[in-house]
């Protein structure tokens, strides 16, 4: 499911680095954990959508992966970002 223009823009600009940011891994795990939210309620009410679910299970492994690296590269901005998006771990 794809994001709304103005919420995507709203996460951009929340989560940015600097003016023209759109692809750091802050910016890249928030627009991620927004899909997978919005996945999430799909599949409250179409519990046997499957191909969909599959779907989730990358998007959720994309976003290990890319707070992974952050972990590694940026341990402050790894915790800021686990406690902004209320992430587990």
């Amino acid at each position: 499911m794809a994001l709304v223009k103005e919420k995507k823009k709203e996460l951009i600009h929340t989560f940015k680095a600097h003016e023209n940011d759109t692809g750091s891994p802050c910016v890249q795990i928030a627009l991620l954990t927004e899909r997978l939210n919005s996945l999430t309620e799909h599949f409250k009410m179409h519990k046997n959508d499957h191909h969909s679910r599959r779907g989730l299970l990358e998007l959720v492994s994309r976003r290990r992966r890319i707070l992974d690296y952050l972990r590694r590269q940026d341990a402050k901005a790894y915790q800021d970002i686990i406690t902004k998006l209320n992430l587990r771990k």
